[in-house]
This record gives structure tokens, C-alpha cells and sequence, in this order.
């Protein structure tokens, strides 16, 4: 979704996407944060002015809690709490991030589950979820509608082999290298856009960072990169294996039944 980042996030390149409309591209400026809830709104308005004009939408991506939140919708929590997220953040850097998983497990165990103990960002927001509401996050997923509740949804999961997968992992980061990640990331600090703006949090682009601070040299950091994404990659299964009514195709292969899933019609 935002101008400028490119390699890092593997955008789909303007020439490819000639005769196959595209939504949700390059939508917001790096400096503003984007968020599952703005996108389960984005996107179900995407979603009805393509059936409105007789063409079916598909929605394509990886991201877990963008696809929960416009399949099964999110809960309308409480606002940011500044202050007790700074005491969290600030607890979390004294004891350590297993203190936040623990205590998350303690009030909230299926969040726990789902949340990698490291995910800083999501555990103070269910510790936040918490203690503002004294219902755990589970329990407020649990009330939730999608907002597309009136449309039938196929969803269909691509299931690799592991060592596909890692081979894959490898290739991509060093195709992102190959076409100048390193220089993309320096053009967008040039152009002022500060290290702290949200989309210098996510993968790849955090790890160029640390290099351009000397933290390692480029060959380390290829290789974080390749490390984190296999992690990712092996988060991104785990989650999906919860999600209802996923139908799984393992690849390489066709699966004619898959077929007969998506088959349907636009009157």
C-alpha cells in the first residue's frame, strides 16, 4: 500500500499489471499508518465496485490478520492508550519480551498461541485490549462479523514443501538485492521519510536499516533476512492452518476440485 516501497515488499511491477486491474496499490504515503482495520474498509469497498461491475474480485496475498479482518471481520476495540503502552514497552525492555507473552498467556491464552513471542506490536495490544476492556482479545474476535458477510468467499491456501519454500525464501532476498533494495532504502531517507514511519518495520526493510547503520556488513544481512523470512513463512502456515473453511492445494500439481471451488458465476 505505500508510494516508494517497492522491492522490499515484491510489487507487482506497473507493466505487469496492464489488462489485469490491480486495487490497493500504492494508496497511502509512507509517512501515514496503514492498519487492518483502514484496509478491511478499503477493500470491501474495492471489493463491491468490482462485483458492481459484473467482475469477480480476487484477493491475493500472505498477511493473516488483513485476510481475518475482511473474511471475518475485527473487533471495534478501544483507542490507543499511549501512556500504558509506554509502561508496557518500558516493562518488555527491563524483563525482557517473554514478559509480555507470559502475561498474555495468562489472560489470553489462544492469543498467545497465535502471536509470536517476539511480535512486540501485537502483545501490547492485547495486554492494551485487555486491561481497557477486561475482556481478552479472543473474546472480542469472537463478536466480530466480516464486512463482506453478504458474499460467498472460496479461499484457497498454496501448501509448498518446506525446502521449496527456503530455496524460494533465499532466491527472493537476493533478487531484492539484486535490483537495488540498498538504494531504495537510501532514496527513501533522502527524501526525508524518517526511519521510525511504519512500513521501515517490516521485513527486509528493517534489516537494511541496521546495515546502513554498520550494525552488519551485507552478507550478514542477507542472511538475517533470509532467516526472518523462512520464520515468517513458517508463522504464515501456522495461522493459516486455523483458518475455517481454507481449502489447501499442494504445489507443484492441479486440483481439480480447487476448480470446482472457484467456479462461479457474475450474475
Amino acid at each position: 500500500v505505500y508510494r516508494g516501497f517497492d522491492i522490499g515488499t515484491d510489487k507487482v511491477p506497473i507493466e505487469s499489471r496492464r489488462g489485469v486491474p490491480h486495487h490497493l496499490i500504492d494508496i497511502v504515503e509512507p509517512t501515514e499508518v496503514y492498519s487492518a482495520a483502514r484496509y478491511r474498509m478499503d477493500a470491501a469497498t474495492v471489493i463491491r465496485n468490482i462485483t458492481a461491475s459484473g467482475r469477480v474480485p480476487i484477493l491475493v496475498g500472505g498477511t493473516g490478520l488483513y485476510y481475518r479482518a475482511i473474511t471475518r471481520g475485527l473487533f471495534h476495540g478501544p483507542g490507543r492508550d499511549d501512556k500504558l503502552r509506554r509502561r508496557l514497552v518500558k516493562g518488555a525492555r527491563r524483563k525482557g519480551y517473554g514478559w509480555l507473552h507470559r502475561m498474555v498467556t495468562r489472560i489470553d491464552p489462544p492469543s498467545a498461541n497465535r502471536i509470536h513471542p517476539k511480535d512486540e506490536k501485537r502483545l501490547v495490544r492485547a495486554l492494551e485490549v485487555y486491561f481497557l476492556t477486561r475482556r481478552p482479545l479472543t473474546a472480542h474476535f469472537a463478536d466480530t462479523e466480516s464486512p463482506i458477510k453478504e458474499y460467498d468467499v472460496r479461499a484457497i491456501g498454496l501448501r509448498l514443501a518446506a525446502p521449496v519454500i527456503e530455496t524460494r525464501v533465499a532466491q527472493r532476498v537476493e533478487r531484492q538485492f539484486d535490483q537495488g533494495i540498498v538504494n531504495e532504502v537510501r532514496q527513501l531517507l533522502a527524501r526525508g521519510i524518517p526511519e521510525t514511519a511504519q512500513p521501515f518495520n517490516g521485513l527486509v526493510y528493517r534489516q537494511v536499516i541496521e546495515y546502513l547503520h554498520g550494525i552488519r556488513d551485507e552478507i550478514a544481512t542477507r542472511a538475517l533476512i533470509i532467516r526472518e523470512n523462512r520464520k515468517y513463512a513458517r508463522r504464515q502456515l501456522i495461522w493459516f492452518r486455523k483458518e475455517p473453511n481454507l481449502h489447501w492445494i499442494n504445489l507443484p500439481g492441479e486440483d481439480p476440485e480447487a476448480l470446482n471451488i472457484v467456479q462461479c458465476r457474475t450474475t
